[in-house]
């Protein structure tokens, strides 16, 4: 019995096989269907469409280059039914992509509402620590009018030992208050510079994707919006 060929044995590694493989460019493709998605829907095809119909018909009915489609004009519906086969599915992929660049800045807006409502909470929150702290600190005014009764009482407390203290008081007073607004307004100049940078940073992204990929608002009959 003659030995089969290592090409056949079951015991030797196949080698490498050729196979045709097409490298196509999707986001290409994706683009390409939608400029045609976008031009079939507007009004220039529709006349452009329109008049090639009309003279296809007279030139069959006159019959001055020949009848190549007499009535009731076969091959124009043929044309027809080939053409609304390939562009139906070149419409839906264009609004599929649409959809997923909806899909995406509506989740962009959704974390940046989030982001929103979380530094007002945590403003508020600020705020209201600072009314609390300020609400509990004792005023000029009150020590003030504390310091002049009970110099009043005691007529043995030197005036100038009370300007003294007085203006201690004011000192520390003051120093307790420009703490207390320095930290709040540190903070809140934080979060407004954290903001304006994603904000910029934000709007650099999508002028960039714009500039890239084109036009990114697709759809029948609608111009491409570069956010």
């Amino acid at each position: 019995m003659p030995e089969r060929s290592s090409r056949y044995r079951l015991d030797t590694p196949a080698g490498p096989q050729r196979r045709l493989r097409f490298d196509l460019d999707t986001e290409a493709f994706g683009r390409l269907s939608e400029r045609l998605a976008r031009f079939l829907g507007t009004g220039t095809y529709l006349l452009w469409q329109t008049v090639f119909v009309i003279v296809w018909i007279a030139l069959n009915l006159v019959g001055i280059l020949g009848q190549w489609d007499p009535y009731p004009f076969i091959l124009l519906n043929l044309a027809f039914s080939t053409q609304a086969a390939y562009a139906a599915p070149l419409i839906l992929l264009a609004q599929n992509r649409q959809d997923d660049r909806d899909r995406v800045s509506l989740e962009e807006d959704r974390a940046r509402a989030q982001r929103t409502i979380a530094d007002t909470e945590y403003l508020s929150r600020e705020l209201a620590a600072v009314r609390l702290a300020v609400g509990e600190t004792v005023t000029r005014d009150f020590l003030r009018s504390e310091l002049s009764e009970r110099g009043a009482e005691r007529s043995g407390v030197d005036r100038e030992m009370q300007k003294t203290l007085t203006r201690a008081v004011d000192k520390s007073v003051d120093k307790t208050l420009e703490r207390a607004l320095d930290r709040v307004v540190d903070k809140a100049v934080e979060r407004a510079v954290d903001k304006a940078v994603e904000r910029a940073l934000g709007r650099a992204l999508e002028h960039s994707g714009a500039g890239s990929g084109g036009t990114n608002h697709a759809g029948p009959g609608s111009a491409e919006d570069a956010t």
